[in-house]
């Protein structure tokens, strides 16, 4: 007696019946679901968190066809410094802990669950102002080639604000 496989052949083995398995998300939204979807899956990338008291500490976690995934931690007191992403756009997941984004519209406190999206040009500065460590899950698309460093400014009172915003071209 013949099985199904033997009469109808492997279905796995007839790329046509498959759906089309898509090389990467091809919206803002999806690059936002995508890194919602990996923060969901802790046991993935928890075990890789490690913390420097020196410098933040980075892992790419994943690449695709124009796109990539990294995975920050920070200890109190740590910041990227102002810049931007040169030509990519990204989205900013805080996975643990709480961070402050500085942009020129004053100070932003992300929370563990909290989600950014951003484009090109876009310049901010990222601190852990708390007085515990983060985590945070970067997606960049196309892949970071160029973080270009912006400035601090000063008012007269000390306190360091935002440059104005990059027009976009």
């Amino acid at each position: 007696m013949n099985s199904d496989v033997q009469i109808a052949g492997d279905p796995l083995a007839i790329p046509h019946l498959l759906p089309p398995v898509p090389a990467h998300p091809a919206t803002v939204a999806g690059f936002a679901g995508l890194a919602r979807s990996i923060a969901a899956d802790r046991a993935a990338w928890a075990p890789l968190v490690r913390y420097d008291a020196t410098t933040r500490w980075y892992h790419r976690l994943r690449t695709g066809p124009g796109y990539e995934v990294w995975l920050l931690s920070w200890v109190p007191g740590q910041g990227s410094g102002r810049h931007d992403h040169g030509a990519s756009s990204g989205v900013l997941s805080v996975l643990e802990g709480e961070l402050t984004e500085h942009v020129a519209g004053g100070p932003r406190t992300l929370t563990a669950g909290a989600q950014r999206v951003f484009a090109p040009g876009y310049v901010h500065e990222v601190v852990n102002d708390a007085l515990t460590p983060a985590v945070s899950l970067h997606v960049y698309f196309p892949g970071l080639t160029n973080m270009p460093m912006h400035p601090s400014q000063t008012t007269d009172a000390g306190a360091t604000t935002a440059p104005p915003a990059i027009p976009a071209a």
